[in-house]
């Protein structure tokens, strides 16, 4: 097994409905994931405000 070069320390918490805030270790600001778009219309909720879903971070990960 190699050399681990870095861990991720996350804290996340259920803010309200599907809001979740991710606290990441070395980052002042949270991030916030939620639901928009077609997965707020095929979960059929409609959240207070809309969040980046965890899948859009996925995503651009991927392909970034």
């Amino acid at each position: 097994m190699g050399k681990v070069v870095h861990r991720s320390h996350i804290t996340i918490t259920r803010e309200h409905g599907p809001t979740r805030r991710a606290e990441i270790e070395g980052f002042g600001e949270p991030v916030f994931y939620g639901v928009h778009g077609g997965i707020k219309d095929f979960y059929k909720i409609d959240p207070e405000k809309e969040h980046a879903a965890t899948l859009d971070h996925i995503v651009g990960a991927v392909g970034g």
